[in-house]
């Protein structure tokens, strides 16, 4: 009776039922410290298995934040009023490039827009002071019909072309910069055994190749489309081998952030309907706190498994001393709320 009651108590699955579960609060508590937000725990096993990391540019490895650097008026306008119809069909876009051009100062007021409409990845269209307005980049141009000069394909700079009544009007060209952690995430992803990086954007090709050059990303495309993105993704999982996980900020990256793996949204700038889809949220403005994640997901795992082992090899332990009739009751007991405990220790390691 006396074996029989130590191998009840050694048998209480108490142990391996908290192994995994405090794994994970702790994983997902520490993520939280670092501002990692992980919307489930699955997500967090799929982060560590990632092999092909898939980026945007504009908001994820450069800051988004843009200056004008040139301006160029065609036809009759003064720059004065080119500036003020750009300004008007600008204002009521939340993209990054659209901020940094409300910077411009103008003396006067700006006229209100009206029907405003967005054409994904290529600008916007509507109507100020009885005029129609595009603005955007050179798709935009050729689906409405105006041509552009040639010189504008030698710009390595992002631009915006803008059209007024289907006539070109001009262009602004605007600078961005690179994050200051960017070249060190992209070299830290190779280190934990991400051996496929690509960068995927809307922005200009050549100015996404030569951001990628700088960051040491061989494969980078430019001039996508929102679908076009889509389509490279689903390219990339044809081949079952790769967990690809996409980072994107914006309201274009939503359809590949949910296609993906594991979508990334970097939540300090990143648009709502890009949080609402991604699977993991960083909630500041660095790529490295990517790594952050990675690392803390591998670490949880880790500790899990050894929770579990720790359980097992405890309990199996003293089931064979109960048998052999040399364990105590006090021993089934530590196999028990013992090794309860020590699960619980061993899972507070991963707040340090």
């Amino acid at each position: 009776l006396y074996r029989a009651l130590i191998f009840l108590v050694i048998s209480c699955p108490c142990a391996l039922v908290i192994s995994i579960p405090l794994g994970y609060f702790g994983g997902l508590g520490t993520a939280s410290k670092y501002g990692i937000l992980f919307k489930g725990a699955t997500y967090m096993d799929k982060l560590k298995e990632v092999n092909t990391m898939v980026m945007d540019k504009t908001g994820t490895v450069t800051k988004g934040v843009f200056k004008i650097r040139d301006i160029e008026v065609f036809g009759n306008y003064s720059k004065e009023e080119f500036m003020t119809y750009l300004l008007s069909i600008e204002s009521k876009s939340t993209h990054p490039i659209a901020k940094a051009i409300m910077e411009y100062p103008v003396t006067g007021s700006i006229p209100e827009a009206t029907e405003i409409k967005e054409i994904a990845g290529k600008g916007l269209q509507g109507i100020v002071n009885g005029s129609k307005v595009v603005a955007g980049n050179k798709k935009l141009m050729t689906q409405f019909n105006i041509s552009t000069p040639k010189e504008i394909d030698g710009i390595v700079e992002s631009i915006v072309l803008i059209g007024i009544d289907d006539q070109f009007a001009g262009y602004v060209t605007i600078a961005d910069e690179m994050k200051e952690d960017a070249k060190e995430t992209i070299a830290a992803f190779r280190q934990e055994g991400i051996d496929l990086i690509m960068m995927l954007s809307g922005d200009k090709d050549s100015i996404t190749q030569q951001v990628a050059k700088e960051l040491g990303i061989s494969n980078a495309k430019g001039g996508l489309l929102p679908e076009d993105k889509l389509n490279e993704v689903e390219l990339l999982k044809q081949d079952t081998s790769k967990t690809i996980a996409f980072m994107g900020d914006g309201i274009n990256d939503a359809p590949v952030l949910a296609a993906s793996d594991v979508g990334i949204a970097m939540g300090a700038m990143g648009s709502d309907v890009a949080i609402e889809t991604a699977d993991v949220i960083i909630q500041t403005d660095q790529p490295s706190k990517v790594v952050t994640g990675i690392k803390i997901a591998k670490s949880t795992q880790r500790i899990i498994w050894q929770n579990i082992f720790l359980a097992f090899g405890i309990k199996i332990i003293v089931l064979i001393l109960g048998a052999g009739g040399l364990a105590t009751m006090w021993e089934a007991v530590f196999a028990d709320v013992g090794v309860a405990l020590l699960a619980i220790l061993n899972a507070v390691r991963l707040q340090k």
